[in-house]
């Protein structure tokens, strides 16, 4: 039995909730690109295991932990904010901003030993950031970037020491991407592979 089945409402209800409130459509796609995402991430070849960990569990960050080529890595699955698209008729090229801080305040540590309440997530939080781009053509294409490279915060409130280990808010994306970015996820896991990076899968269901 479908959902729609079971709560008594059409596809074109559904649509029309969908269209009514724009939080809601914007959380389900949120979903929606989740799957989507594990979607490619299952298709790449030597991809050996996946698994999306509840979204309250705060020892376990990022959307999606995966293990290829005998690492561990987990990337964290944003979206553009509809509001900030636009299309470069100079560039011939779509250029977007991602929504990238978490969904909860929350106090962290860093590491010059300060502590802070913020939304913002933290640099080697997670490995990879993956930017659902479907609000540009409707498609559902992605774009990823290591941790490492993402621009840092420059909210004023914050020590410039500080900021070195905070991520900015909003990221800007482009279709076609540039870097930081890549479209093939597997070309970035196997330059990271290289680099020496992922970690030891042993280590991707401890507690």
């Amino acid at each position: 039995m479908s959902i729609l089945t079971e709560w008594g409402i059409t596809p074109q209800q559904l649509t029309e909730l969908l269209e009514e409130n724009p939080s809601l459509r914007g959380m389900l796609l949120g979903y929606v690109a989740e799957l989507k995402l594990k979607e490619i991430v299952t298709s790449i070849s030597h991809v050996s295991y996946t698994v999306k960990y509840d979204d309250h569990n705060r020892k376990k960050k990022g959307d999606l932990y995966i293990i290829y080529r005998d690492k561990a890595f987990d990337l964290e699955s944003k979206s553009l904010q509809s509001s900030m698209i636009k299309w470069d008729e100079n560039k011939k090229r779509w250029t977007g901003k991602a929504q990238v801080d978490g969904s909860d305040r929350r106090t962290v540590s860093l590491p010059d030993g300060s502590t802070l309440q913020t939304t913002l997530l933290l640099r080697d939080e997670f490995d990879i950031l993956a930017v659902n781009c479907y609000a540009f053509e409707g498609e559902w294409r992605f774009v990823f970037a290591r941790n490492r490279d993402l621009p840092s915060s420059n909210y004023r409130l914050y020590s410039e020491e500080q900021r070195r280990f905070l991520i900015a808010s909003l990221i800007p994306v482009s279709w076609p991407p540039e870097p930081p970015f890549y479209a093939e996820l597997r070309a970035l896991l196997d330059e990271m592979i290289d680099d020496g990076e992922g970690t030891n899968p042993l280590d991707l269901g401890s507690e």
